[in-house]
């Protein structure tokens, strides 16, 4: 720390670089599809910001934004907002060459003296006071193997060289400058000038203190207006640099700029530095310097010399960066597709499981409206492993309202469903695993014949086994009866299951409660490649007792059958208000990791809107419905409880106990007979008792009728 009256030569902390991946990945794209081999200087914008750290300095950025747009626009001057107290944009220059040779040969000295006059003209023709970034004009020469993904490259931060040195009066914390009460006022004038979105990126500003020790912070062009008696003026600066013992490297033109504009032979500058975002004086630093310069250094003519070449650890070299894994488009996608999801961990749901996430197995049944939807928001929410089951074409009517189809995969017949919509999920995120499974699912009510027995036979196992390979599995067809097979194979594995189902103009969302059975033992050993280290997280076995939540058919008293005989052209296609299927499809995905979240799994208690039970307003993601029911006329969307049944043709224990028993047998026979699951399951004799009290309710209501007294 220099003491006051030392006298030693004022010495400044280099600017230091860093470059994001996203700028080179930008340049390659504009050097491939618009630059070519031209190998004119490219208008580039760099990033920085005061220091917000005591130990770490900040860097001059170059982000993707920095270069300029790659349309045909005649503007070359990147394009990017101002007033982001975070980015103060700094103008830069930038040779690239279309070889190594070209790049190891450019006149260096020659490119670093063109910039210094740039600055040495600003300054002289006033330019500073309007736009005083340009004191920290910056070069950059580059030469990019895009064969390779390598990038060679220099940075160069020019500085006109006072001669001789300015010399070092007074340097300390600002906080022992200024008196208690004009630290005060210091900082809630520079905390109000950063705040201000026209000033919060200008760099170089007028700090001024006057006798009652009031601050003002002022642009440079208000110097003239700060000439009073008694009134202390510091030339302030955004100084990048963390340094307790030196300034940035920002304050060297901005004292050649002091000296030449007002030929001052003392100034006392303010190295504004932050914490936290706002203005930290004890971190800040306020200095004393003393300029003598020699005759006709001031003159416009006269360009002083420079300096200002980055050091690659000490050394006078460029620096190399390889980017060929990181600059693979599909590597790329998957950290843009990343970075949401792990910014929501920085603040807003620092609980967020991504490994579950992103290591699930999702199974689709229906590639139709809602699974193109869900697959789509699985995948923005970080799922990686989707599949999807259908057996039908992509029609000419499809596109539009299924959005993973295109008119080509209508053409010649259309393509199936399910493969189209995998190459689609694959096109836009690259490194889903996705599969197509080209199948129907056998319904009851849909009797087949016994030469079909064997294959639909076939279609039940294998549906069984992709039930048991997948962690999740949503009910997504189209007709009731297509859900009854997939909703008891569930049951009898407690797999998760989310059903989404549309009318006109609602739809209804719901969660499955776990199987009969709550135990099942040999799960995880059947899917061995799924989820069952995260899954051992969710609780296994329901320990509070409570009746278990209903399946899709719980409130049913009447089993599935044939709704797709005898239906008309509106009845035989999925009419509904476009929508819908977006809404219910969001909903299922979020349902889907409320559950994953929640620490009791499929186990979760249900809880409706604005419910007393105190365990889900801990909950990150909120309350963990059983049903979400929604209406577009009144736009209105409900919560709704509904228990199991233990009358279920799908999911009471007496089925999945049957299906244990008599496996294939037993789904065959549900095909083929229509009245088997309401016998089975007691609904015919339930139908019946009801239909019995109906008669004897009326009975008594005649006899009621005889004794009214007419008035």
């Amino acid at each position: 720390m220099a003491k006051e009256g030392s006298g030693s030569i004022l010495q400044f902390a280099p600017f230091q670089s860093s470059v994001d991946e996203g700028f080179w990945h930008r340049f390659s794209s504009l050097k491939l599809n618009k630059f070519g081999i031209d190998d004119s200087p490219i208008a580039i914008s760099g990033f920085f910001a005061p220091c917000s750290h005591p130990q770490v300095s900040n860097h001059l950025t170059l982000l993707a934004e920095s270069l300029p747009s790659d349309s045909n626009e005649e503007s070359s001057i990147p394009a990017f907002s101002r007033g982001n107290r975070n980015r103060c944009s700094v103008p830069g220059i930038l040779y690239n060459t279309n070889t190594m040779e070209s790049f190891h040969g450019l006149d260096k000295q020659g490119l670093l003296r063109a910039e210094a006059k740039k600055i040495w003209e600003d300054v002289h023709s006033g330019k500073v006071l309007e736009d005083s970034s340009v004191l920290s004009r910056f070069l950059l020469i580059s030469f990019a193997d895009l064969k390779k993904w390598s990038f060679h490259y220099w940075f160069a931060f020019p500085a006109l060289v006072l001669d001789p040195p300015a010399t070092l009066v007074d340097l300390r914390p600002a906080s022992q400058w200024f008196t208690l009460e004009e630290a005060e006022s210091v900082s809630a004038a520079c905390n109000e000038w950063r705040n201000s979105s026209v000033t919060a990126d200008v760099p170089f500003f007028l700090v001024s203190v006057g006798s009652d020790s009031r601050a003002a912070v002022r642009h440079l062009k208000d110097w003239e207006t700060c000439q009073y008696d008694g009134q202390k003026l510091l030339f302030a600066f955004y100084d990048p640099c963390h340094l307790p013992n030196n300034p940035g490297w920002p304050l060297r033109n901005y004292l050649a700029f002091i000296c030449a504009r007002w030929n001052l032979k003392t100034v006392h500058f303010l190295c504004y530095r932050e914490n936290r975002g706002f203005a930290d004086l004890s971190l800040s630093l306020v200095g004393e310097a003393l300029i003598t310069i020699s005759q006709g250094w001031r003159e416009h003519q006269c360009v002083p010399n420079a300096v200002g070449w980055e050091l690659n650890k000490g050394r006078k070299v460029p620096r190399c960066i390889n980017l060929a894994k990181s600059m693979d488009p599909t590597r790329l996608a998957i950290s843009a597709a990343d970075l949401n999801l792990k910014l929501m961990r920085w603040r807003a749901l620092p609980s967020l499981n991504l490994d579950i996430l992103f290591s699930i197995k999702c199974l689709l049944l229906g590639a139709g409206t809602l699974g193109c939807q869900v697959a789509r928001m699985l995948m923005a929410w970080g799922v990686r492993r989707i599949t999807l089951v259908d057996n039908g074409r992509v029609a000419m009517s499809n596109p539009l309202r299924q959005s993973l189809y295109t008119l080509d995969d209508c053409l010649n017949g259309g393509d199936f469903k399910a493969t189209a919509a995998v190459r689609s999920l694959q096109r836009i995120f690259p490194a889903v695993v996705a599969e197509g499974v080209v199948m129907a699912i056998p319904m009851p009510g849909h009797p087949v014949s016994s030469q079909e027995e064997n294959s639909v036979l076939e279609d039940c196992r294998r549906l069984n086994d992709l039930i048991g390979s997948h962690d999740v599995i949503f009910l997504l067809t189209d007709t009731r009866e297509s859900r009854w097979l997939p909703t008891l194979l569930c049951a009898n594995t407690n797999k998760i299951t989310i059903t989404a189902a549309l009318g006109f103009d609602s739809f209804l969302v719901m969660r499955h409660g776990p199987g009969p059975f709550n135990s099942t033992p040999d799960l995880k050993a059947e899917m061995p490649n799924s989820l069952s280290a995260v899954m051992d997280n969710l609780a296994l076995t329901n320990t509070d007792g409570k009746q278990r939540l209903g399946c899709y058919f719980c409130n049913d008293v009447v089993a599935p059958t044939d709704s797709t005989s005898n239906r008309t052209l509106d009845q035989q296609c999925t009419v509904t208000r476009p929508g819908l299927a977006p809404i219910a499809s969001a909903l299922a995905v979020e349902l889907l990791v409320g559950i994953l979240h929640h620490p009791h799994g499929i186990f979760a208690e249900a809880e409706i809107a604005k419910s007393n039970n105190g365990g889900s307003s801990e909950l990150p993601l909120g309350i963990l419905p059983h049903q979400i029911r929604g209406s577009l006329p009144h736009f209105q969307q409900m919560t709704l409880v509904g228990n199991s049944s233990n009358s279920c043709t799908a999911c009471c224990s007496t089925v999945v106990s049957e299906y244990r028993k008599r496996g294939m047998q037993f789904i065959l026979q549900a095909i083929n007979h229509p009245t088997y699951l309401e016998d089975l399951t007691g609904l015919t004799e339930l139908m019946r008792s009801a239909n019995t009290f109906q008669l004897d309710w009326d009975d008594e209501m005649e006899d009621a009728d005889d004794e009214c007294i007419e008035l």
